[in-house]
């Protein structure tokens, strides 16, 4: 896909590590200029506390060959997300892409916890980072998006309708978010058709982000090694194969067929023929289904 997205504009929320870093560096690799937001960065951390910033995301977007852009952005605060709109405005006077990623709440979350017993500071502080941040930024940055037919906003989320529909996801709090940004994607699909716009949320599998190497105590070279204590961690894929996803999306000229959909990066791959960087294409939560939710060995065998 090099060069499939050269002249175009893209924000990627919350662009400092995992995901985020995924698909900021992939749209870089199709040729986009993008914009990478976040609140960790050379001069300091934010409160998830991780050595990631997003200085260092938009060098990697620039090395792909993109445009890469770091703006240091609380996205609770409305006035820094209008200015960050402002910024885009100014200098490129369009915005094609919207990533809407910001989450930062995996250290609030209590698994296995009722919402009687679970820190009630923790798990609202949760939902504002992990839905507040996402209307704030839609609201300063559609403006912009709109002006031109074609624009596309990906929510980037956990799970697909489908699997979150019967599953209860951690906690009541972390299930309410997700949910959320769901729901978000699909309503704002209807108020961005009469503009050309499209809206979806995507989710990626199990990811093999920075955090979670790091709590299995291996590195993207030797992943596979943690499946000796997490045997379905098999399935498991890179940021980059999300990132791959939006730039499918991103270049089909039909991707308004899919304005409303929960979506996810294993699904996509089977329609785009996208793969990881292994040259896989992990289908991870029709192998929840299948295999690790009914407690069937791990194989990822056809999944993969």
């Amino acid at each position: 896909m090099s060069g499939a997205l050269e002249g175009k504009v893209a924000l990627v929320t919350g662009g400092t590590r995992g995901t985020g870093r995924g698909i900021a560096v992939e749209l870089g690799a199709a040729g986009a200029t993008v914009y990478v937001t976040g609140r960790s960065t050379r001069a300091g951390r934010s409160e998830v506390d991780r050595p990631e910033t997003i200085e260092e995301t938009a060098e990697r977007v620039t090395a792909a060959g993109g445009a890469g852009i770091p703006v240091r952005v609380d996205h609770l605060r409305t006035d820094e997300v209008a200015a960050l709109a402002e910024r885009i405005d100014r200098e490129q006077g369009r915005l094609d892409i919207l990533v809407n990623d910001i989450f930062g709440g995996d250290h609030l979350t209590e698994w296995d916890t009722p919402v009687w017993e679970h820190s009630l500071e923790n798990g609202l502080r949760l939902l504002h980072l992990a839905i507040d941040t996402h209307v704030i930024t839609s609201h300063h940055v559609l403006p912009l998006l709109i002006r031109r037919p074609g624009g596309l906003v990906v929510e980037v989320t956990d799970g697909t309708t489908d699997y979150n529909a019967v599953n209860y996801r951690l906690n009541t709090f972390y299930d309410l978010s997700k949910w959320s940004v769901i729901r978000l994607a699909f309503s704002q699909a209807h108020e961005l058709a009469p503009h050309g716009g499209t809206a979806v949320a995507l989710s990626p599998g199990w990811l093999r982000s920075e955090a979670m190497l790091d709590h299995y105590g291996v590195t993207e070279a030797n992943w596979r090694d943690a499946t000796a204590k997490v045997p379905h961690f098999v399935i498991s894929e890179t940021p980059a194969f999300t990132g791959r996803a939006v730039v499918a999306l991103a270049s089909d000229p039909e991707r308004a067929r899919w304005n409303g959909r929960s979506l996810s990066s294993g699904g996509l791959a089977q329609v785009y023929g996208f793969t990881d960087v292994d040259g896989s294409r992990p289908d991870a939560w029709r192998y929840l289904v299948e295999v690790q939710d009914p407690d069937r060995p791990a194989d990822a065998t056809g999944y993969r």
